[in-house]
């Protein structure tokens, strides 16, 4: 594969179908389902996902879609989640992580250290969520 191919984990916004996959629609080289362990907590117009000890030892996961894209399409979403470097005061963390079905999956995902307040979210899945929120509405 290109070195110059970053593979990164979404599960919100940037997923097909919603608010922010206009970011990456265009960069995308391949797309294909995954899930990671974490949390996720409802921001409002888009979720955080949540790495902490409560999601390891509850052995919680979130589904989504590992990406491949361009360098830029990196930073197009480094960008978009407010993310300027790893000394940096960032909104979102970017770390690398592993794939929980297929360890040989890894890449980029983003990341909130704690939940900030927002509400949990119980699905494993965003649009899931946004889809029964509509109907609770």
């Amino acid at each position: 594969m290109n070195h110059n191919v970053i593979s990164v984990f979404i599960y919100g916004s940037l997923l097909p179908g919603q608010a922010n996959h206009h970011v990456v629609s265009n960069r995308m080289i391949a797309a294909r389902p995954g899930r990671i362990v974490g949390r996720l907590v409802d921001v409002g117009a888009y979720p955080a996902l949540i790495r902490d000890e409560s999601a390891f030892r509850e052995e919680r996961y979130v589904r989504g879609m590992w990406i491949d894209v361009t360098e830029s399409g990196l930073q197009g979403m480094d960008q978009l989640e407010d993310f300027g470097g790893i000394e940096e005061s960032n909104d979102y963390d970017r770390i690398w992580t592993a794939d929980a079905d297929c360890s040989e999956q890894c890449g980029w995902v983003y990341i909130w250290d704690s939940p900030r307040g927002c509400p949990p979210i119980m699905e494993q899945y965003w649009p899931e969520f946004c889809k029964n929120r509509m109907a609770a509405e």
